[in-house]
């Protein structure tokens, strides 16, 4: 995983765990065969990949209620 873009990513989700599992789920569906939401010129891991989407971007989260507030 390249730090710079790690850095970057951190910019956006400030959470390193909530950042953790958001780049975990999203290089796992990019290794299954989903299309990155980029395009890049340089061959990119699925992690990094998933990093720039986050620095882009082009992927957030939301948390999930919970079902005794609603």
């Amino acid at each position: 995983m390249r730090d710079d873009y790690l850095k970057e990513a951190q910019k956006k989700i400030t959470d390193p765990m909530i950042l953790i599992n958001v780049i975990s789920r999203r290089a796992k569906q990019l290794k299954s065969g989903y299309k990155p939401l980029i395009e890049s010129l340089e061959r990119l891991s699925a992690e990094d990949m998933a990093l720039r989407e986050v620095m882009e971007g082009k992927i957030t989260y939301q948390l999930a209620e919970d079902e005794d507030e609603a």
